[in-house]
């Protein structure tokens, strides 16, 4: 029954907040068209910032699969195809007002009132802009650090998507698709060196048993099998950028994982899945999975990937690794530098 009923408070609040936008929307109207009460609203969802984050993760993850294969040609291809998927769920000037497409709309100006919101995205950001950069080197292996080139593209797109809110009709897409391929020709002096990192203290190896849950891999929509080995990464919302130590200091053979955990699942959990689910479906329209990093990506609102590593609490703070062989734990750290103490672990 609880099922059922978060079902109906999500389809209520998605009508609702087409209709009438996030901030006209009431609870009370929420729970009357769902027909059920305030309270049962609230037993599923702690405020309406919550339920407006679930809402768009959902309408995110109902997204296709691309109208046309992408063949991952070459960085100027993939930025292209890239940005043209981010500006294709962009509402255009001549949809209702009511339209799903426009349910968006409010998501950065309420990021944007809520410090406790806006360095989670933050982060969440640097994650999409890691895993579009590290797509963009697998295309050339040995070339320069492309991270950069990703950033300036998100943050391109993320202008295109407030102007479509604000100013309907401004700027020819075309052009901004464009400008997002022009940037992986361009020298942005982007190099990354492990000894930007101060000192950081060595891993310690450890003989513990590794018994991680049945998991999904959230970038890839396919289960993750945790059971080999590689690197498991338990990151806060406020840490999420480290992976990249992992990413760069791993042998090729490790698989790295990265698991999001947060202090406060219930409303910044959503805000993830919606993240990253965003970050699969413009992908997924980019370039074949064949060349998509190595990272898996695991959403742990539970607590429960977090504890088989040996953490019986977490929050937006967290930063700890381990190393996974032969079915056990072999080594781990905490505190800041873990990705790359484990990573780099003999």
């Amino acid at each position: 029954m609880q099922g059922q009923n978060r079902a109906k408070v999500l389809a209520a609040a998605r009508a609702e907040f087409a209709e009438r936008g996030f901030r006209d929307t009431k609870i009370d109207q929420i729970a009357e068209r769902a027909e059920l009460t305030r309270g049962a609203v609230y037993s599923n969802f702690p405020g309406k910032r919550a339920l407006y984050f679930a809402v768009l993760a959902q309408v995110a993850d109902e997204a296709g699969e691309p109208e046309f294969p992408p063949t991952g040609r070459l960085g100027e291809h993939v930025l292209a195809d890239f940005a043209r998927a981010w500006l294709a769920r962009l509402p255009l000037a001549l949809d209702d007002e009511h339209n799903v497409s426009r349910l968006g709309r409010d998501l950065l100006p309420e990021i944007m009132s809520q410090e406790r919101v806006r360095g989670p995205y933050a982060q969440l950001l640097n994650l999409s802009a890691i895993v579009l950069g590290l797509s963009l080197e697998g295309l050339r292996p040995g070339t320069t650090r492309m991270v950069r080139a990703a950033e300036i593209a998100l943050t391109t797109l993320q202008g295109a998507g407030q102007l479509a809110a604000a100013a309907p009709g401004f700027g020819e897409p075309f052009a901004t698709v464009q400008a997002c391929a022009r940037l992986a020709t361009l020298d942005l002096d982007d190099v990354w060196a492990a000894a930007h990192l101060p000192y950081v203290a060595p891993a310690r190896p450890v003989d513990q048993p590794w018994t991680p849950p049945t998991v999904t891999d959230a970038l890839r929509a396919e289960p993750a099998m945790l059971a080999g080995d590689g690197v498991v990464a338990v990151l806060g919302l406020h840490r999420l950028a480290v992976i990249e130590e992992a990413v760069r200091a791993a042998p090729d053979s490790a698989a790295i994982t990265l698991v999001v955990v947060t202090g406060n699942p219930a409303e910044l959990g959503p805000l993830a899945r919606l993240s990253v689910t965003e970050l699969r479906t413009c992908l997924r329209a980019a370039l074949p999975a064949k060349n998509w990093p190595r990272l898996r990506i695991v959403h742990d609102e539970e607590g429960t990937i977090a504890a088989a590593a040996g953490l019986p609490a977490v929050s937006d703070a967290t930063e700890s690794a381990v190393r996974i062989a032969s079915g056990r734990i072999v080594a781990r750290a905490d505190g800041y530098g873990a990705c790359h103490a484990v990573a780099s672990w003999p």
